[in-house]
């Protein structure tokens, strides 16, 4: 079928969420939430207005697009000096917790599903171990929850994403190694060699050089206000296929290009990360919209017992377990680190994910796997969606009666 109906649709639920979106905001219903509930209405599943394949052509295309934005945009928000000052919870999370969630998952799903491909349960348990606070904004937002907290909370969902994509690049060519039978080991390890290396060094430069002009230009009054903000787009595609020509990863060199923004000046650096976060949050829309158009409809049949108990134990045990060993040794009770463990949305990083790992290795083989990740994300759409402002209050309350401790011990 044409691309217009869809793309026609997706603009046309964006205004018209967007006329209400500050209602949404202080309501219980998310943009996510709706977004995937008006794809499931029109998919088949639903009035049947809509069928998209998974390795429709403009689906890759959003997602690598939506992709490239998002890495560089949370890698742009971090203030590095910052971080390093405040350092101790979100490297505990990257650091300890992050590596945790993805070995536990692989733990558990390799019982739990016998039988199959190692490297598809790698890769899968990888795909849900980064977090999404979009899913619980009400959380980072609340001013009734400690502000070290929400900082922690969002700074991990920051970077984990950028921090998962190498092992899942990995597993992505081990597989496609695996099903092409040429190469080898030595193939394999020089292919990941220059990703893994390539894609920093050259995001990196791109970042740094690119927001430096911008700073010089803007300072001497060359620059307007419009192709401030317009630049953040160009500099996060350039990254992207700059590390492309030199066979290093474009997505990694995205979120160097971010993380390395030369930009100093408040005022450039603010319109810069304005205007990509807006470009970013409705191309994130536009990916919930096709996780209910397109992905809940062809993974539907495959969702069986160990579908829901696996995904379940993502969002409960091998999210909050390693959450409450990482933070071993401070002086958080069990309500705080209930609270940071619980919100750790699956959202928009394993839906990309899991569409450029389609785009790459389609769908045979791997339907089982992908139901899984979906019907995971599903869940945490509605149950994060839904839990984040009641919750919020709660422990805000419960915080503001001064019997938590807001540091690190």
């Amino acid at each position: 079928m044409h691309e217009y109906p869809i793309i026609i649709f997706a603009a046309l639920l964006a205004f018209v969420f967007g006329l209400f979106s500050r209602l949404a905001e202080r309501s219980p219903i998310s943009g996510p939430m709706v977004f995937v509930t008006v794809g499931i209405l029109a998919s088949p599943l639903g009035f049947g207005w809509l069928e998209v394949r998974p390795n429709a052509k403009i689906v890759t295309i959003l997602a690598e697009i939506a992709l490239i934005i998002i890495l560089f945009v949370d890698a742009s928000l971090i203030n590095l000096p910052r971080l390093i000052k405040e350092r101790s919870i979100p490297l505990r999370l990257l650091l300890i917790g992050l590596p945790l969630t993805m070995l536990l998952g692989i733990a558990l799903a390799l019982p739990l599903f016998q039988g199959m491909n190692v490297w598809i349960l790698t890769l899968m348990a990888f795909i849900l171990s980064p977090t999404d606070a979009a899913l619980g904004v009400a959380v980072v937002k609340s001013e009734a929850v400690p502000e070290k907290i929400r900082q922690s909370i969002n700074v991990e969902s920051g970077l984990n994403d950028g921090l998962a994509l190498p092992p899942i690049l990995i597993c992505i060519a081990a597989l496609s190694e695996a099903e092409a039978g040429s190469g080898g080991a030595a193939y394999w390890a020089g292919f990941a060699l220059k990703q893994m290396i390539f894609g920093p060094i050259i995001g990196g430069l791109v970042g740094w050089l690119g927001g430096m002009l911008m700073d010089r230009t803007s300072q001497k009054g060359w620059m307007s206000h419009t192709f401030q903000r317009i630049a953040s787009i160009s500099l996060a595609m350039i990254a992207y296929a700059m590390a492309e020509v030199f066979h290093g990863n474009g997505f990694i060199a995205a979120f160097f290009g971010g993380l390395m923004l030369g930009a100093r000046t408040h005022e450039v650096r603010e319109r810069i990360q304005e205007f990509a976060e807006a470009e970013g949050q409705q191309k994130a829309l536009y990916i919930f919209l096709l996780l209910g158009l397109v992905l809940v409809p062809a993974v539907l049949p495959h969702w069986d017992t160990r579908a829901w108990l696996y995904a379940l134990l993502s969002l409960t045990v091998i999210r909050m377990l390693p959450v409450a060993v990482s933070l071993i040794g401070t002086r958080f009770d069990w309500q705080t680190v209930s609270f940071i463990g619980w919100f750790g949305p699956r959202g928009i990083a394993s839906i990309l994910y899991l569409l450029i790992v389609i785009g790459k290795l389609g769908t045979k083989g791997l339907e089982y796997m992908i139901s899984v990740v979906v019907l995971t994300v599903l869940l945490s759409v509605f149950l994060h969606g839904i839990s984040a402002i009641p919750l919020s209050q709660l422990y805000g309350r419960y915080a503001s009666a001064g019997d938590t401790p807001t540091k690190p011990g």
